[in-house]
């Protein structure tokens, strides 16, 4: 089969597009996918590029919650995976020939249906969707009939970036009524979440460029404030809030803007009915950030540190996608042979881009990946 495989540690130079790779077989529990699109994602890049060293480690590596790197060469990435079953393994029924699907992309260490701990998942400690086939748990390749999606768009609404969202709120006790500030909120994990604060009855506040303002607001954000001018942001959110210091902030950007989002929670306490509360997902603004202690235990702050979520989570969110509840949000598709300029593209992210890209393998391209060419996009 035709797969795009990671060879190393490195640049979009350790991919490689190879046409020779064996197509793998399914096992007991298990099925084969014939793959139409797969969600690109922000952690195939820092996973490439070895971006999760430890604080006492700052040579290049991957993640490695359970003591040991389970990303190893050659790997074919790509988590966020839909596709139609093309052979099922021992015990998995022949009529699941010909479903269509989204793969939770999680590769839990049992079967137990808790927080997973030692988080790994499809395209990191196993084979993902950036080929023709892949091998995946059945029951982990959940049923999507909603004919209102294509497979580009179903895949925009893939785990990688909804469950990690969903399980920033569901960390922080996110209730209906309460005013949520979420940054990064043009990313994957963005628009997930202000699409997730809508549907718990949650007030959504987004964090982005400016130009990005129209598009937000339509996908559900209460209001939009410019990440390029930081200066009295306290005052900016209380200005549009009303007076109302935000309930919880769900953030993706780290660095030294995180003292600034707490602070937009620890204002006038006395009209607060809970802890402030800041899950955090992301530190595309930076890996450390400076915060006085004395400001975290005196105002109670809770912080929460969110990678993956639950099995329990993860149907939740099928539920959703299965009522239409879910939007997609897909920017553009590439044909995986051009996953290179993909990659390119997504870090030199357009003025008009939000949401999503996905990879099409070629095969597929003409009826799942044209329709969303780049040159459509926006």
């Amino acid at each position: 089969m035709t797969a795009m495989v990671l060879t190393g540690h490195g640049g979009i130079e350790q991919l490689d597009y190879r046409t020779d790779v064996p197509t793998p077989r399914p096992g007991p529990g298990e099925v084969l996918v014939r793959v139409t699109a797969s969600a690109k994602n922000n952690t195939d890049r820092k996973a490439r590029e070895g971006l999760y060293p430890t604080q006492d480690n700052d040579e290049v590596t991957s993640f490695q919650m359970g003591g040991e790197a389970t990303l190893t060469f050659p790997r074919i990435q790509g988590a966020d995976v839909v596709g139609r079953v093309a052979a099922v393994g021992d015990g998995v029924s022949p009529e699941r020939l010909g479903e269509r699907g989204l793969l939770d992309f999680n590769i839990y260490p049992d079967a137990r249906r808790t927080l997973n701990l030692i988080p790994d998942y499809y395209g990191h400690g196993a084979d993902g969707g950036y080929a023709d086939y892949v091998v995946v748990p059945a029951d982990q390749f959940h049923h999507i009939s909603n004919a209102e999606l294509d497979d580009a768009q179903l895949a925009t609404l893939g785990m990688c970036s909804y469950q990690t969202a969903l399980h920033m709120l569901t960390s922080a006790r996110v209730k209906a009524g309460e005013r949520i500030l979420v940054t990064g909120a043009s990313g994957g994990v963005g628009t997930a979440l202000i699409q997730l604060c809508r549907i718990i009855g949650a007030i959504p506040y987004a964090l982005s460029q400016a130009d990005k303002t129209e598009a937000l607001l339509k996908l559900g954000a209460e209001a939009v404030f410019d990440r390029s001018n930081m200066q009295g942001f306290t005052e900016r959110v209380l200005e549009v809030t009303g007076g109302y210091p935000m309930d919880a902030v769900m953030d993706l950007v780290g660095g030294e803007s995180t003292n600034q989002f707490i602070d937009t929670m620890i204002v006038d306490m006395h009209k607060r009915n809970d802890n402030p509360r800041l899950s955090i997902a992301g530190a595309s603004g930076g890996n450390v950030s400076e915060l006085l202690w004395t400001k975290i235990y005196l105002y109670q702050v809770q912080l929460f540190g969110v990678s993956h979520g639950t099995r329990e989570e993860a149907d939740q969110l099928i539920e959703w996608i299965r009522s239409g509840e879910l939007k997609p949000v897909l920017h553009a598709a590439f044909k995986l042979s051009d996953l290179h300029r993909a990659e390119t593209y997504f870090m030199n992210r357009a003025s008009n881009y939000l949401g999503k890209i996905v990879i099409v393998p070629d095969s597929q391209w003409a009826e799942h990946g044209a329709p969303h060419a780049l040159e459509n996009a926006g």
